[in-house]
């Protein structure tokens, strides 16, 4: 039986019962951990399946219709991220106007009650779902004592005084402070993904790039000092610009990697770009030669941050 299921309906996946988590996962941060941890850890203590229960697209996604919010994972790295946390399922429901209308005591009985055969429910503080955001911890326990699970929230998590949040992930990747956002995510920040084709324009300035498409709102934007994971033993170092290229009136975001000294074909292969450093703010350009200097100028400053880098975490 295939671990990923998306529809509301069908027949029952845990016939024995399971342990649910909910959330929305957006980064898998150090409390969406916290939470689906827990969730294993009791579905073992039960001997039934643990399972993982989400929403593509997220809903305040669908809500924000045109100006949609930052996004910190795409889909195929939240599902890779949620199912390494040992997740028997995990449900990426689609979120769309009919289940945007469901009322929270119908999500209850047919996806919890129905669909899981939930025995326990676990949530994360102040999680809200169901039409209007009508379902919240208190409708859970009341539904669970009718239906047969029980349902608690976790406590949250905080590090150095601050309590981890998506929003805080968020609003320190515009401030360009990966290390606050690496402590909040518990890893580095990370975008992974196949590389694609592009216009090929690095290459004809000199600067050949390994491309990855990001068909979300992005949470970042610029020029930054990078390490490419996927390519060889060890990560190599690059420069990357995230964003839509003003310059060459780009439109959907892209992310562009730079490899230093690379020499090879890396078109479909599984990249996963980590960032460590803003350099700039992404900018338009008056001409392309104006374009290739600065490039130059963020790839000697990109080298000089890795190096750095490297040497620190040599000597740490």
């Amino acid at each position: 039986m295939s671990r990923l299921f998306r529809d509301v309906d069908g027949g029952s996946l845990c016939p024995r019962g399971s342990v649910v988590c909910i959330g929305a996962f957006d980064g898998l941060h150090l409390g969406h951990r916290a939470l689906v941890r827990h969730a294993v850890a009791r579905a073992r203590a039960l001997d039934v399946p643990a399972v993982g229960l989400s929403f593509e697209c997220l809903p305040r996604e669908f809500f924000a219709r045109g100006n949609p919010p930052p996004r910190l994972t795409l889909p195929r790295d939240r599902i890779r991220l949620l199912l390494d946390q040992g997740l028997d399922h995990l449900g990426l429901l689609r979120f769309n106007a009919a289940l945007a209308a469901m009322p929270a005591e119908d999500f209850v009985r047919r996806v919890l009650a129905g669909r899981l055969g939930a025995r326990e429910v676990w949530i994360g503080p102040e999680f809200r779902f169901g039409n209007r955001r009508g379902g919240d911890l208190a409708l859970l326990q009341a539904m669970g004592a009718e239906l047969g699970f029980q349902a608690a929230e976790i406590e949250p998590v905080q590090v150095q005084g601050e309590r981890v949040s998506s929003t805080r992930i968020r609003e320190a990747l515009v401030a360009g402070d990966f290390a606050r956002v690496g402590l909040l995510l518990g890893r580095p920040y990370a975008i992974g993904g196949r590389v694609v084709r592009g216009r090929q324009l690095g290459r004809t300035l000199g600067f050949p790039t390994a491309n990855l498409r990001f068909p979300k709102a992005p949470a970042l934007s610029g020029i930054y000092a990078t390490w490419v994971h996927g390519v060889a033993a060890q990560p190599w170092p690059s420069v990357s610009s995230f964003g839509t290229r003003p310059t060459v009136e780009g439109v959907e975001p892209l992310l562009e990697a730079h490899l230093f000294d690379f020499a090879g074909d890396l078109y479909g292969r599984h990249i996963e770009v980590e960032f460590v450093a803003k350099l700039r703010d992404e900018e338009k350009f008056p001409d392309l030669p104006a374009l290739t200097v600065q490039m130059q100028r963020d790839a000697g400053q990109a080298r000089a941050i890795l190096s750095e880098s490297e040497r620190l975490r040599a000597t740490a």
